[in-house]
């Protein structure tokens, strides 16, 4: 099982006010398992964007707390036609174009994507791809640990 990692899960992991346990089980999982992970190469910059707004040192917070785990391992997916082709289907089911890539990564490779957007989680919940992290941990994340 592949799982896509969204921007609000890990600003979870270095934001104090943001803090959640499902949060932390994810960031355990991609320390040990770094290759079940998968994140579009918009992940960096969304991250660093939020960082910059709500972090009092976010360049070394990126580069102390984030940049070491995106390098361990975990895929990083480049927009490519197929997956801009399906992140537009989403973004007509009312995903932002971000999100919609989200979307679009789990399902080109079957994964589900892990989030606290509870808004974007609720506009696919029909296709099966999301996971909203606020109400439980998916089943299937603890098989890898």
């Amino acid at each position: 099982m592949m799982w896509v990692i969204d921007a609000s899960v890990a600003v979870r992991w270095l934001l104090k006010d943001e803090e959640h346990p499902h949060a932390d089980i994810v960031l355990q999982s991609v320390i040990n398992y770094p290759n079940f992970f998968i994140v579009p190469e918009l992940f960096c910059y969304e991250f660093f964007s939020v960082l910059c707004r709500l972090h009092p040192s976010p360049v070394e917070a990126y580069i102390e707390g984030i940049w070491p785990i995106i390098k361990s391992g975990i895929i990083r997916q480049p927009m490519t036609e197929s997956l801009a082709s399906n992140a537009g289907l989403y973004t007509k089911k009312g995903l932002t174009g971000y999100d919609a890539a989200y979307a679009a990564l789990a399902k080109e490779f079957n994964a589900t994507w892990l989030t606290f957007d509870q808004k974007a989680h609720i506009c696919i919940k029909d296709e099966g791809i999301s996971h909203l992290l606020t109400e439980k941990l998916p089943e299937n994340l603890d098989k890898i640990l």
